[in-house]
């Protein structure tokens, strides 16, 4: 207004409030024992933590992520034999610093690395076994029985398993040919390793399983 031009404005100081930053668990275990408490349902889950799973996924030879299991990377060493060190860090703890243990700098950059290794291969190889054999299918419908109606009503089977579909993503690591979706259908646009190739287009599961018999769902070849 008019009257407080000129005039200084003068507020109160407003005080802050610092807070500490802290952990603070899920509950206070107010459920403990009930069935639906988080030491109920989580205790013992290596799901929850990523250190947790990967160390189970290693019990079978599987890796987390990328990273080389415990014994795969002990086989390899640390890159280039470089020393390392272990330090005491506040509020991260023992912390260890030097060269990751890989087999060279490509796969320490990620360029390499792959989570693609023997034991994964063997769990894609009997996923697909068990996809071919399922008596169930999509929403616990037929299965194996109904694909060869599939496959002359749409030139390949319909995909079953657990309820869904399953990929075996084909891979250049990989030792032979797994097919992706294994409905026998795939092309190339460009040179691919030879163990991509026979899971693609004319390849051993690709369009050429067609032809070689039986398809991977166990039918009789068909004349393309």
């Amino acid at each position: 207004s008019l009257r407080s031009l000129g005039q200084k404005s003068v507020r109160a100081p407003v005080e802050t409030r610092r807070t500490e930053a802290s952990m603070k668990m899920e509950d206070f275990g107010l459920f403990k024992g009930t069935g639906i408490g988080f030491e109920d349902l989580w205790g013992g889950q290596e799901c929850i933590s990523e250190v947790g799973l990967e160390k189970r996924l290693n019990k079978d030879g599987l890796r987390y992520r990328l990273n080389r299991t415990e014994k795969e990377a002990d086989e390899v060493g640390r890159l280039y034999d470089l020393p390392g060190f272990t330090v005491n860090l506040p509020l991260i703890g023992e912390t260890y610093l030097g060269p990751p243990k890989v087999a060279s700098i490509w796969e320490a950059i990620g360029f390499t690395a792959t989570s693609n290794n023997e034991a994964r291969q063997q769990e894609k190889l009997k996923a697909i076994a068990k996809a071919r054999t399922s008596t169930k299918g999509v929403l616990n419908g037929p299965g194996a029985e109904i694909r060869a109606k599939w496959l002359e009503k749409y030139g390949y089977p319909r995909l079953v398993g657990s309820g869904g579909i399953f990929y075996a993503d084909q891979l250049s690591t990989d030792k032979q040919p797994m097919g992706g979706f294994n409905m026998g259908k795939s092309g190339t646009i460009w040179p691919v390793p030879k163990v991509v190739e026979e899971g693609q287009y004319g390849g051993i599961m690709g369009w050429g399983m067609k032809k070689a018999g039986p398809a991977i769902d166990g039918l009789p070849k068909q004349n393309l």
